[in-house]
């Protein structure tokens, strides 16, 4: 038997004394919150509460109680789609192009299978680790798994694990609108506005400043030792990310030309590569693609990157489903990711793993009644 947890939400108890290093964390009110300045330790509180049920509920509510799915958003306009699949071609492009330039001397059979698993162990790091365990709590695990989970996702190089959980949060809190940290729609309108919009989706959010009070969205993880652990020790597991390969290619070769290559194919371009198709998925996914259940936002299903990013690109299945470990709920939907935690479940690494009854996607699709 499989365990198999259906609950909306989990239970968030409040944070306990001494159980984190920021002690500042009531003194700012987060961004879309509504909380006024100067508000008080329970409204925090309340905030923490309801960013943490609304992360981990298995069903996205219709606030509205009718059909919510487009929730006032205008179409997408043909020049930003345009523009989208201009930024993410490109890249990818160029890539493949440098592969078939430096093929046989400086790209070789062994650069092709460090990067390739290179891609997928860390590229799960994001995907089951940082995005359905730590934000979402889609499954549950022991602390061995999700300290391996939580080091493979670092050597994705996004940001530490607490940071990304927290932008993450934010992202499904204020979803293409104005504190979304990087949707593509609230730049206005014309080419300046949609340049800006893409660009700021794809890879300009990463380097902007976050608001104060980002802890607010993470009380959780905070108060869990080895979690925090795993967060302070980002830059070791980055170094790693980058060393590893360049050892491998070392000890294949015996030159530190072979090192070179190795931190060059198994560790930049692979990094290049995950950032730039998880990227994708913040702005691909929110302009191309199908969207058959109901969200209050532009998120799509997008086969393409539901390959590439390893069973993200069912956005728009995520977004009606967030606590879901499933994103691709229909057979043909292809999620590795997912493919990856009932292999875990089976052999006793996972347990109550969360996954939408059917009841509750067809209440949910487009064509349904809200209730």
């Amino acid at each position: 038997m499989h365990a198999r947890t259906d609950a909306a939400t989990l239970n968030t108890p409040h944070r306990s004394a001494g159980a984190t290093p920021r002690q500042h964390l009531h003194t700012h009110p987060a961004p879309g919150s509504g909380a006024a300045p100067g508000a008080g330790p329970e409204d925090a509180k309340a905030f923490e509460a309801r960013v943490v049920a609304e992360a981990t509920a298995l069903v996205a509510p219709d606030t509205d109680g009718g059909d919510a799915h487009d929730d006032g958003l205008e179409e997408v306009s043909p020049v930003r789609r345009t523009a989208t699949i201009l930024v993410v071609v490109l890249p990818f492009v160029g890539l493949i192009a440098a592969m078939a330039l430096s093929w046989g001397e400086w790209f070789t059979w062994t650069h092709v299978v460090m990067l390739a698993v290179g891609y997928v162990l860390t590229g799960l790091g994001i995907t089951v680790g940082f995005h359905r365990l730590f934000t979402h709590k889609s499954f549950e695990a022991g602390p061995v798994v999700t300290a391996v989970l939580g080091v493979l996702g670092s050597m994705a190089v996004q940001g530490s694990l607490i940071d990304w959980v927290q932008d993450h949060r934010r992202h499904h809190q204020h979803s293409d609108k104005p504190d979304d940290p990087h949707s593509p729609h609230v730049h206005g309108e014309g080419l300046k506005a949609w340049v800006k919009g893409v660009w700021h989706s794809h890879i300009g959010w990463f380097f902007t400043r976050r608001p104060k009070g980002m802890e607010r969205y993470a009380p959780d993880l905070w108060k869990n030792p080895l979690i925090r652990f795993v967060d302070r020790m980002f830059v070791l597991w980055v170094a790693l990310g980058l060393l590893i390969p360049a050892a491998i290619g070392y000890a294949a070769t015996g030159t530190w030309g072979g090192a070179l290559l190795g931190l060059l194919w198994g560790g930049l371009a692979r990094v290049f590569l995950i950032h730039h198709v998880t990227w994708s998925v913040n702005s691909v996914c929110h302009l191309w693609g199908t969207r058959p259940f109901r969200s209050h936002d532009h998120s799509r299903n997008n086969p393409i990157f539901g390959v590439l990013a390893l069973g993200e690109g069912w956005h728009n299945n995520h977004h009606a489903f967030p606590a879901s470990a499933r994103h691709g709920l229909r057979w043909w939907e292809f999620d590795i990711s997912y493919i990856t935690i009932r292999a875990m479940e089976v052999v006793g690494l996972a347990r109550n793993v969360r996954v939408p009854e059917r009841a509750r996607l067809e209440a949910k699709k487009v064509n349904a009644k809200a209730a």
